[in-house]
């Protein structure tokens, strides 16, 4: 269900600095773009620290980003209006691993991990 702007449901009305973009601009299609910006930036830091190391390196900074992405990206699919099962479950998934593989690389190399080996 589509609601018209200004009707009272905050997080998907329409942000009115930001239309000149001409698209709409909610608050959750913000937290969504953001979270598919920090999923996706999280090559990034691992190509970054992998040049830095000169082999394959995935930093903890990897992990963080493909928690933090999923879940806001998975926040957007299931609190907006667009409620759409396809990225519910695209983003369901990279969040139990993410979670998973940090909690992982916190029980082998603890919390200080600069002091580890990669």
């Amino acid at each position: 269900m589509m609601l018209a702007p200004g009707s009272g449901d905050f997080m998907n009305d329409p942000i009115q600095w930001l239309e000149w973009t001409g698209m709409h601009m909610s608050p959750w299609k913000l937290i969504g773009l953001t979270g598919a910006l920090m999923f996706g930036g999280r090559w990034l830091v691992q190509f970054w620290a992998s040049r830095k190391h000169r082999k394959p390196v995935i930093p903890r900074l990897f992990w963080y980003m493909s928690l933090l992405g999923s879940g806001m990206t998975l926040s957007y699919f299931l609190f907006s209006h667009k409620q759409d099962a396809v990225g519910i479950v695209q983003n369901l998934f990279p969040a139990f691993t993410a979670a998973y593989s940090l909690y992982l690389d916190i029980r082998h190399r603890g919390w200080n991990r600069d002091k580890a080996s990669h």
